[in-house]
């Protein structure tokens, strides 16, 4: 991605005039891992040679730092895990939202959570579903497909129970292969989405521009609206997870991505960027794409968050404020034993989850790096493509 940028940045910005946040991102995801942010000197034990080891820049939208704060994140989670059969919910919007969703990104990503939340929600406290209590889930949010397109979707873990606020009994699902019907739950969410949409445009809370600017009118955007009401929205269920160690898989596959990582890139050069992808209609092999350089980035930062936006949230009993008090209350009634804390770092953890030492040295694999001094950070220009 740094040789991408470094590559194609002064054209892009010149095309496209980029905002002041893509800007910031443009000058420093290329610095990131290199001497320009300082670092660390070590030294093998076993052979003496001496090892880098160049600062990451931090950034939630860099593929080269979500590592870290992916394990840290989820040693967080493995501490809140429930015996119980989860479920990996997808909920998708239609392809005509998109561009509306991507030219008003902080209040259409927070419709998009608050809607399939209220769905769940509903379905939860429904008498007649089983469970008729407060369903607590996981909601992580997604906003590209494989080619980089904008795609606003929403994947959620969804234990199997719900909990009654008014009494505080759990009850779990009567089936471990329970979950409620997803055409029924796509109906629900469709409705309560393209409502949520029309107060947002009376309220003044949206912005048109370009080819969607006809949409300011009321008129033109129920006319817009219409048709939504009879599509087939995505909503996906799959079969429930085996335990909550395949749980976790699942959480580090999904949580801390980027829209494309640097493994996908297989070639970069002065007019185009060539990565991989998969097409869903024929999963059976990886698929090449080539895009202009230019393009590849405007494709790229489509997906830049707005500052501050959260995008993993918890819901229901498995909210921020109320989690842990719910998580003791609901493990005495399904006896299950609170998990010992695990303190560790988050090399640690990845050491002891997939066996990777980040500390072996890279020249006789047979020694382990110890920290010498720190690097000072190098002030100089954008290293050469």
């Amino acid at each position: 991605m740094a040789e991408a940028i470094l590559r194609h940045r002064a054209a892009f910005i010149a095309k496209h005039r980029p905002t002041a946040q893509v800007r910031s991102l443009l000058g420093l995801l290329p610095l990131c891992r290199t001497a320009a942010l300082g670092g660390h000197l070590y030294r093998c034990q076993n052979c003496g040679r001496q090892q880098p080891q160049y600062n990451s820049c931090g950034n939630r939208h860099c593929p080269n730092c979500q590592a870290k704060a992916r394990e840290a994140w989820l040693a967080e989670q493995e501490a809140g895990l429930l015996e119980l059969p989860y479920f990996h919910v997808v909920f998708t919007l239609p392809k005509q939202l998109q561009p509306l969703i991507l030219q008003n990104k902080q209040t259409g990503y927070n419709l998009l959570f608050g809607c399939v939340a209220e769905t769940l929600m509903q379905f939860g406290r429904h008498p007649n579903r089983n469970l008729n209590g407060q369903l607590g889930f996981t909601a992580v949010l997604h906003t590209w497909n494989q080619t980089l397109g904008p795609h606003a979707h929403l994947h959620l873990l969804v234990p199997a129970g719900a909990l009654n606020k008014l009494s505080g009994s759990f009850r779990k699902a009567p089936d471990p292969r329970w979950f409620f019907p997803v055409k029924a739950l796509s109906k629900v969410f469709r409705a309560i989405f393209l409502n949520a949409l029309k107060r947002a445009h009376t309220e003044g809370r949206l912005e048109f521009h370009g080819q969607l600017a006809e949409l300011s009118n009321p008129e033109a955007f129920v006319r817009f609206l219409d048709p939504l009401y009879d599509k087939k929205w995505v909503v996906y269920a799959k079969r429930p997870f085996a335990g909550p160690q395949q749980v976790l898989q699942y959480l580090g596959r999904y949580t801390h991505r980027v829209g494309i990582s640097n493994a996908r890139i297989i070639e970069v050069t002065d007019q185009h960027v060539t990565f991989t992808y998969r097409d869903r209609k024929d999963a059976s092999q990886k698929k090449i794409m080539k895009l202009e350089g230019v393009e590849f980035l405007r494709r790229f930062f489509l997906h830049v968050l707005p500052k501050g936006f959260s995008r993993i949230r918890h819901y229901g009993f498995l909210g921020n404020s109320v989690k842990r008090k719910n998580l003791i209350r609901i493990r005495e009634q399904i006896g299950q034993k609170a998990p010992e804390p695990q303190e560790e770092t988050p090399l640690e953890r990845i050491e002891r989850v997939y066996g990777i030492d980040l500390l072996a040295c890279p020249h006789c694999r047979s020694g382990r790096l110890v920290l010498q001094r720190q690097l000072p950070a190098i002030r100089c220009k954008d290293p050469p493509p």
